[in-house]
């Protein structure tokens, strides 16, 4: 998006006006989150489901962890997190928060990766795929509700009944 402002204008005050104006919507259009594609939301959380996110993360992202004997992970779904820093995150892991590194080839990591140890490696597009349903479905989304959580678990009625 290109905002362009009469920098020629002799009233200072249109100038601070239009900078602000145009600072302002580069605010709002950058917050805007991407729509994901259903396949490629769901092709993540099939990831997110199959890769350990869930043993240190919980099943929905809160920080309630599925495994005791795994590190305590970030409640994503009050994080602040853009999709470049999620696929940097997820990719790179965070030293000294016991997130490991998931890429393959941890080609975009610069200095230390994370340590803790994964039960697998992803590809690029597989990490493409959590960070879609992360997005779609888990940052900045609150509580969890009755149909997400029908949604994991693949409708299993007996799995969700604490959720409204």
């Amino acid at each position: 998006m290109i905002v362009s402002c009469p920098i020629n204008s002799k009233h200072s005050i249109a100038r601070v006006a239009c900078g602000f104006a145009a600072s302002a919507l580069a605010l709002v259009w950058a917050s805007v989150a991407v729509p994901q594609s259903d396949d490629k939301v769901k092709a993540g959380l099939e990831v997110w489901k199959s890769s350990g996110c869930s043993d240190c993360h919980g099943a929905f992202a809160n920080g309630e962890k599925d495994r005791d004997e795994a590190p305590t992970g970030a409640n994503l779904r009050t994080a602040r997190l853009d999709a470049a820093a999620l696929k940097k995150v997820i990719s790179c892991g965070k030293p000294g928060a016991e997130m490991p590194a998931f890429d393959e080839k941890a080609a975009m990591c610069s200095g230390e990766v994370g340590l803790y140890p994964t039960p697998r490696t992803l590809t690029s597009d597989e990490i493409d795929a959590v960070v879609a349903y992360l997005q779609a479905r888990i940052v900045g989304h609150g509580r969890i509700t009755k149909t997400e959580c029908l949604a994991y678990y693949d409708g299993q009625e007996d799995m969700c009944g604490e959720f409204q």
